[in-house]
């Protein structure tokens, strides 16, 4: 790490410390999140402090290494999405902890990544469940913005939706039913295509 870098990263600890709620720094590990530190800033006051900030690669690396709620979730916002390499994207993944972490980072960086949707599919595919939600949640994201599916990958979508929705982990299954139904607005022929898993989904709510 450079020494600009060290002073940043300083400087924004330093920033997050004086922003601390202590309130919410307590309800968030009453929800079990453990990192070493938490100091309760809320997402809108990260955006701010990320556009003040700009985007920085080597900065972003170094928040994602604390263990401190708020720059783990800055990171993603300040990390550039060009110098972002898949095997980058892996290791993250890798070393998350919490759905939070995984529905902010996919929020702030993973849906803008020039290989989303080929990353996505492969971690629906895997059996860890960090992985399957993050792959879920990015493409429920991409289909937000009104990407579609190529045949092939419709198929591998309806097949792991099926098998996902019955998934163990609560935020894995909402995933998958979020993604399936923004699947189904994007067309009527997309709706017809998983108006079976929106039948199941529709069963499990009853």
């Amino acid at each position: 790490m450079t020494t600009q870098t060290q002073e940043q990263l300083r400087s924004v600890k330093q920033t997050l410390r004086s922003f601390m709620n202590g309130p919410v720094s307590q309800s968030l590990r009453e929800k079990g999140l453990g990192y070493k530190v938490i100091f309760g800033v809320e997402w809108p006051r990260l955006m701010s402090m990320a556009d003040e900030l700009g985007k920085d690669h080597d900065l972003a690396q170094a928040l994602w290494k604390e263990d401190i709620r708020e720059c783990r979730l800055l990171a993603g916002l300040v990390q550039p999405a060009e110098t972002f390499y898949p095997e980058i994207a892996d290791i993250w993944v890798e070393g998350m902890r919490y759905p939070e972490e995984a529905q902010y980072t996919v929020l702030s960086l993973f849906q803008r990544l020039p290989y989303a949707s080929d990353k996505a599919f492969q971690w629906i595919a895997s059996s860890d469940t960090m992985q399957q939600l993050c792959g879920w949640l990015t493409l429920g994201r991409l289909f937000m913005k009104g990407g579609p599916l190529r045949q092939q990958s419709e198929d591998e979508f309806a097949d792991q939706a099926e098998a996902a929705l019955t998934s163990e982990d609560r935020a894995v299954r909402q995933a998958v039913r979020n993604a399936v139904m923004k699947y189904a607005l994007l067309g009527d022929r997309e709706a017809l295509r998983v108006r079976p898993l929106l039948l199941q989904i529709a069963e499990s709510q009853e």
